[in-house]
């Protein structure tokens, strides 16, 4: 069965840093490509980051580009998204999801497999 697992969120001080994973089971993740996404409370969900199947790629959404990484390890599975200077308006559920697609998209509509969502809070 196909299983997305994020992990790596918690509380953290405004400036701090905060690593997330994203495990994935059930399949190769050498052909997918894999999206980060947050839905902040009272908002819609919008996409954070993208990395393409090869690595090759990557995509930030332009308010969060200098202060994200997105990397991937496939021998390990997971995807990892390393968050740097955390605003509080970063303050989000955090959603890795994968798609068969070969290229990035930020479209949600593109990712048929969704983890279950990890915590980030940014507060002092």
């Amino acid at each position: 069965q196909l299983q997305l697992v994020e992990s790596g969120g918690g509380l953290v001080q405004p400036g701090g840093s905060l690593r997330l994973s994203c495990a994935v089971s059930g399949f190769t993740l050498d052909y997918y490509t894999i999206g980060w996404f947050r839905q902040a409370p009272g908002k819609e969900r919008e996409g954070v980051s993208c990395i393409s199947s090869s690595g090759g790629s990557t995509n930030y959404a332009d308010s969060l580009k200098g202060r994200f990484t997105i990397s991937r390890d496939n021998a390990k599975n997971t995807v990892y998204l390393q968050m740097n200077s955390l605003k509080p308006e970063d303050t989000a559920v955090y959603y890795c999801a994968a798609t068969s697609r070969y290229y990035c998209s930020a479209l949600e509509r593109s990712y048929a497999y969704w983890g279950q969502g990890t915590q980030v809070t940014v507060s002092s």
